[in-house]
This record gives structure tokens, sequence and C-alpha cells, in this order.
């Protein structure tokens, strides 16, 4: 049985925000199909203040960028840029294309071909997230997407100039400084000066989320990324320090990202949440961190491991990380999560911002069908096939027509009929003048 030492706020309370989120949504996305460019205008003069002559950037326009860029800060990013270009490049080497001959003749193949255009979205309204360009933009562009259209917002009227700067060293083709649901909506139904993109990628707020929701089927998606969640596991061993540190941590991101602990010690527990209230004053984030944990923290305490996991498995939170004496038994005893973390020498933040696995991670529960962005994303894996030997074409025909009777399908029946007719000269008996 657990013992709930914190408890977040009830779930209407956020259920009610979601539904005037998706209200406010519907409205934009709406509007931006009839009005296009206008519209898209309109909103980000509302959200961001923000109206240049242009939204995307040219190409001397980011070259100017990136100048101003301390050459520190671009080091930086070409080297986790090149942490995550090389995961995923491992992880399109475990994709295998193939083709095989079932029967004589019978060749059935798989490849991989990547999807013509994606959508990053990189979000940035609070933050410079310069991480979200490594993670959506390289990833694409180790999958083989021609052409990557990276959107991310301006911060207060001012444009980002290291997100700036990691959207181009990551590749994109196309950089517009926009955001929000106007930049998801223009990127998916396209308007006078956008072409739409076959699949959007990329993490954002709630409302970022929703429009994703509501344009999938319309275009592809990652997942539902968005807003941030972290898990932290802990026996008795685990330091309440680190605890409170690493839940404040994702906590920052905003004031609806939940940050939870799961503890069998009822000391870590207690000791956790008194270096939660003691850090957060002082937190230059606390602005976001404070209204976060108020609302969203939750501790609780279970009598065994077991427990733990079970409990974590329940939760199927996007960032999960074990603070345990073995952190590995969580790899065998855990099955929903967007990704572990494992060990007090394994943070969260490593892999938001440095360490190469892809940050884009489901939340809200998705992580019960789906993990998180991989170079998979943004590959079609389609197959073909070629019969090409007139005894399997006779066999196949065959069993075709049979079968296609069996479901009253006639028109799927006479052509196998005809393959059989034509490789082995059976009779068809419906083809009469």
């Amino acid at each position: 049985m657990a013992t709930i030492l914190k408890h977040a706020v009830p779930k209407s309370e956020v259920t009610a925000s979601l539904a005037q989120v998706r209200e406010t949504v519907t409205g934009v996305i709406a509007d931006i199909r009839a009005r296009g460019d206008e519209a898209v205008r309109a909103y980000s003069e509302k959200f961001d203040k923000w109206s240049p002559d242009s939204f995307r950037l040219t190409d001397e326009e980011v070259e100017k960028i990136i100048a101003s860029v301390p050459q520190q800060v671009i080091d930086d990013i070409r080297f986790v840029q090149e942490q995550v270009r090389t995961f995923a490049r491992h992880q399109l080497d475990s994709l295998r294309e193939f083709e095989v001959e079932t029967l004589p003749g019978v060749r059935l193949g798989q490849k991989h071909i990547p999807v013509q255009a994606a959508g990053a979205y990189i979000p940035g309204g609070r933050y410079p997230l310069t991480a979200s360009a490594h993670m959506t933009i390289v990833t694409a562009k180790v999958a083989g997407v021609p052409r990557v259209v990276a959107c991310t917002p301006p911060i207060h009227g001012e444009i980002p100039a290291a997100t700036v700067a990691a959207m181009h060293l990551a590749g994109a083709d196309e950089i517009w400084l926009l955001g929000g649901v106007q930049a998801v909506a223009a990127m998916s139904v396209g308007t006078d000066t956008m072409r739409p993109v076959n699949l959007i990628a990329g993490p954002g707020n709630a409302y970022v989320a929703e429009a994703k929701r509501q344009l999938f089927g319309e275009i592809g998606i990652d997942l539902f990324a968005g807003p941030t969640e972290i898990l932290v596991l802990a026996d008795d061993e685990a330091d309440p320090f680190v605890c409170a540190v690493d839940l404040l941590s994702q906590a920052e991101h905003g004031p609806d990202s939940p940050a939870v602990l799961i503890t069998t010690s009822r000391e870590v527990a207690e000791k956790t949440i008194a270096e939660v209230e003691r850090l957060l004053p002082a937190m230059p984030t606390r602005d976001f961190a404070g209204p976060a944990w108020r609302d969203h923290g939750q501790v609780h305490v279970v009598d065994t491991l077991d427990e733990v996991y079970a409990l974590a498995d329940e939760f199927a939170f996007e960032h999960v990380e074990v603070l345990t004496a073995e952190p590995r038994l969580a790899l065998e005893r855990m099955t929903q999560y967007g990704a572990l973390f494992l060990g007090e020498g394994t943070c969260v933040s490593f892999g938001d911002k440095v360490i190469g696995t892809n940050h884009v991670l489901p939340t809200r529960g998705a992580a019960r069908y789906t993990g998180g962005l991989w170079v998979g994303k943004y590959l079609k894996t389609v197959t073909y096939q070629e019969v090409t030997d007139t005894d399997s074409q006779a066999l196949l025909g065959r069993l075709c027509g049979r079968a296609a009777r069996v479901e009253l399908f006639e028109g799927h029946a006479r052509s196998g009929d005809v393959r059989a007719a034509k490789a082995a000269g059976d009779e068809l008996p419906w083809n009469t003048p």
C-alpha cells in the first residue's frame, strides 16, 4: 500500500484546463485554414508580439545571427549534435531492409523510405531550447529527410540566436521564427508562404501538443510530447538532496510539469520535500518550478521496490530516474516509460541536453503505447511483392479465389482466377460473352 505524503491537484482541474486549451486550439487552426498567412501573423502578434516582414530567415540573416553567438556555444552545439547523430545512426543501422523468396519465384521485400518533408518544432517561449533542434532536425537528417522546416518562437520579442545556430548546424533547410499553434498549423496545412510538411516532430506546451493531436491524420506526428514529466524512484540509500534537485530540474520547464517521487523510505520522502522547499525560493526559475511543484508534485511511500516499479508503470511517465542501489533492475521490472536514467550518476538533464539519446518523449501516459522520437519515426516502412514463377502464380491464384469467395469478395477472387488461368490454363467460367 502506498502512503501519499504530497498530492497533486485533482484530475478534474487538469481536465477542465485541457478543455479550454482544446477549444482555443480548434479556433486557431480553423482561422489559419481560412485566412492563411494573415491569421498566422495575427496570432504571432497576439501571442509573441512578433510580426517581421518575413517569418522565414534568409541565409544572410542566419549567418549574421550565428556570428553573434560565442564560439564556446557553437563548439558545444557541435559536440552535442554529434552525440545525437551518432546514436541516431546506430538506430538506423538497427533497421534492416530485406527481400526473401518465400515460394519459388515469390519475392517479398521491405524497405524504409524517409518522409519527404518534416516540420521540427523547437519550443522557446520561456527559454532558448537549443537541444530540441538537435533532437528533431539531426535525427530527421540522419533518416534522410530531404526537406526539414524548423520553427521556433522569439523570446520576449528577441531572436534566440543560439537556437537559430543549432537549427542551422543541425541541417534545417528552412528556419522560421514562428511559434505556438500558429507554427504547427502553418506547417501542417500550409499557407501562401509555407509549403506544408508530411510529419511534425518536437515537444511543446499544452497548446502545441493539442494542435498536434487535432492535426494528426492530416499530417503525421512523432508523439504527444508535453508538458514534461519526471518520476524519481528511490530506495533508502538515495540522497534526498539529489532527489530534490532533479525533481526541480524538470519542474522548471513550466507550471504544468509534473514532478513525482516514489520511494521505499519515509525518511527519504520527508527529507526530499524539505529540500525542495529549501531550494525553491532561491531558484531563478521559481516562477515556473514553484507552481509545478505546488500543483503537480507528488510524493509516494511504498513498502518494497516491487511496489515502486509497479506504481511507476502505472504513471507511465516520460522521464524515470532510478536512484536505487541496483538501478539496472528497472530494465527488467518496468515496461512503461519514455526513458530510464539509471543511477545517481545519470540525471534526466543529461538526456535533455547532452548525452545523445532523444529527449522528445511520450507524456500523459502515452508511454503505454509508444516510445520517444527516434530515427524510425521519420521513415515509412513499406513492403513490395513480385511473383514470377508460373507454378506459384497458379497456386496463389487458386488459393486467392477460394479465400476471397469465403469472404464473398467476388472481384478479388476473379483477380486470382485470372492469374491461375494465365499461368496454368485454368478455366474462367464467369468470363462468358
